[in-house]
């Protein structure tokens, strides 16, 4: 004999019984009252820049380097707007899933994503690109 006595496993309750509260059941007709969501489409795209001046007035130097940093690879970006550093570090660390710094008045990103910085900057509405080695 067992030392636990009694049937094994457990009693279930019956499959047919409903449950008699539902907590969501009401959710349905406050859902009208809630704001439509933007697509996440818009939310990726950047931003038009004011009509009459432009975001990127400079030329833009995006480069790969290596160099002094372990052999980790990351992406320099030059010729930003110094107001813009910031702002357009957060743009691109979410468009393109990297991380960002600023360093000596540059963008850098980590990896090797020149030609993803590159169109990125060419649907911003840049004009002037170069790629650097």
């Amino acid at each position: 004999m067992s030392k636990r006595g009694g049937k094994k496993g457990k009693a279930q309750p019956p499959a047919s019984t409903p449950f008699s509260n539902n907590a969501f059941s009401g959710l349905s007709a406050l859902a009208s009252g809630l704001p439509n969501s933007p697509s996440s489409e818009a939310q990726a795209a950047p931003q038009p820049a004011p009509v009459g001046k432009p975001r990127f007035p400079n030329k833009l130097v995006v480069r790969m380097e290596k160099k002094g940093r372990r052999g980790k690879t990351v992406t320099r970006i030059s010729g930003v707007p110094s107001k813009e550093l910031v702002a357009l570090g957060k743009e691109l660390k979410k468009a393109l899933g990297c991380g960002a710094t600023i360093e000596e008045m540059d963008l850098i990103l980590l990896g090797d994503l020149v030609e993803r910085a590159v169109s990125w900057f060419e649907n911003a509405g840049a004009k002037k690109i170069a790629r650097g080695t």
